[in-house]
């Protein structure tokens, strides 16, 4: 799973996820990419389970980009715990995702295989997500 090798702060705020994706709204390494239409938190486990089912269906051919990265920490306090305790500690890392992200970039294969392969990754995320080419 992805997670940062070092942080400044463990903990830290939920921000804010408003706006468009203006940074990673193209693809930029591969031919075929796998782009965000809502705003969500995508965890790095969901990550991971996209990751493997791409490079279980393109048989280890080709090459993937992962083009997000969990560097949000998210705290979470344990059950039956009372009120009045502080904040929790870190649970898990997310990923901001903005409409127009692109996710995952693949080259190497053909259009049908990559196609095929984003769509089964798609299944395993939060968020829905629309098949691109490079122009």
């Amino acid at each position: 799973m992805l997670l940062p090798k070092k942080v400044k702060y463990r903990k830290q705020q939920r921000g804010s996820m408003k706006g468009v994706a203006t940074g990673t709204n193209q693809i930029a390494f591969g031919k075929y990419g796998l782009k965000s239409l809502d705003r969500t938190w995508v965890t790095s486990r969901q990550i991971e389970a996209a990751r493997r089912a791409m490079t279980h269906t393109m048989k280890r051919e080709g090459k993937i980009w992962i083009r997000i990265f969990p560097h949000q920490a998210v705290t979470a306090t344990p059950n039956e715990t009372r009120m009045g305790g502080g904040k929790g500690s870190v649970s898990h890392y997310v990923a901001t995702v903005k409409p127009g992200t692109v996710l995952f970039e693949i080259d190497g294969i053909s259009a049908p295989m990559a196609k095929e392969a984003m769509r089964l990754a798609s299944h395993k995320l939060p968020v829905r997500t629309r098949f691109i080419t490079k122009h």
